[in-house]
């Protein structure tokens, strides 16, 4: 093939369309719009103060009263990401293109599970990674309030299992606001550098850049939403968890209204939450209490 500013953006067109339509068809099937809302961003950063105001309506006796327990400034800082793939001028010369299609195509799925890699990553980070009340996502220690309205520490994570035991997680996911945070800046776009005129990259390196980038983060939403444990995953613990989640408290004694609906496992720990929750009868024939209680997913961004 010469190369000619013709034949260099007919390329540019099939490669771009390659990793679009590799994008589009990879997003739909994306794990992580199970357990985060996707906030979309305008500027280098987004305040999330409000966090610290878990919304609750009350009897209105007298005047409003405001949300006393405040959140601590919680800021999700956009950071910017990208692929790039270099395609040799002598590759074009020579027709040598086959192998770069499954690229484009590779960096367009790339591009659409980012969101997963970036949520489960943080999910899993959540007994280390602090949350809107400076304490970590996952702790022992939070804010809460008892029947009374007076400010307690709750705790949403079992750290009873034994060390290397995979954790496994319970969430809330019947709100608008789930309990992850994907925050979007710029959605993936495929860009490229390939004209040698104007290109240095190009001139002194006989080679033509196809990439893609975005603009993205991740972040927490309300802890109460979320429970972590190491402990076995059976009916019992999951009892626990429930029970555990569903027990909170708003600032007027009254409760929050938790309803734990999606089980969360890696690749370890699917064949214990399937038995948990998807089979009707336990080994010995009982009924399974806890039969269909949440769904399952069972995602690979939990392996490690």
């Amino acid at each position: 093939m010469i190369v000619t500013a013709a034949s260099v953006a007919a390329l540019q067109v099939g490669f771009k369309k390659s990793f679009q339509d590799a994008f589009k068809a990879t997003r739909p099937e994306s794990d992580y719009t199970k357990v985060a809302t996707t906030i979309t961003s305008n500027s280098g950063s987004e305040t999330y103060g409000w966090l610290g105001k878990f919304p609750k309506m009350r009897e209105w006796v007298g005047p409003r009263v405001i949300k006393n327990m405040e959140g601590h400034g919680y800021t999700i800082v956009n950071k910017d990401f990208e692929g790039t793939v270099g395609v040799g001028r002598n590759d074009i010369e020579d027709d040598n293109l086959g192998h770069y299609t499954p690229l484009m195509q590779e960096m367009g799925v790339s591009a659409a599970q980012q969101p997963d890699d970036l949520t489960f990553n943080l999910l899993g980070k959540g007994h280390e990674t602090s949350c809107f009340d400076g304490q970590y996502f996952f702790d022992t220690d939070h804010p809460s309030f008892d029947k009374d309205g007076n400010v307690i520490v709750a705790s949403n994570i079992d750290n009873s299992g034994a060390v290397g035991n995979p954790w496994w997680y319970l969430l809330d996911v019947t709100r608008p606001l789930k309990p992850l945070i994907f925050q979007e800046r710029k959605k993936p776009v495929f860009v490229s550098k390939t004209n040698p005129e104007t290109s240095d990259h190009v001139f002194t390196n006989k080679e033509f850049l196809y990439g893609a980038d975005s603009r993205c983060n991740v972040g927490y939403g309300f802890w109460q939403m979320a429970y972590a444990s190491n402990a076995t995953l059976n009916s019992d613990n999951l009892d626990k968890a429930i029970e555990t989640m569903r027990s909170l408290l708003d600032m007027n004694g009254r409760p929050l209204g938790i309803k734990p609906s999606l089980l969360v496992v890696g690749p370890k720990l699917r064949s214990a939450a399937n038995k948990t929750v998807k089979v009707m009868l336990s080994d010995g024939g009982a009924s399974n209490p806890n039969y269909e209680a949440v769904e399952v997913l069972d995602t690979p961004w939990l392996a490690a």
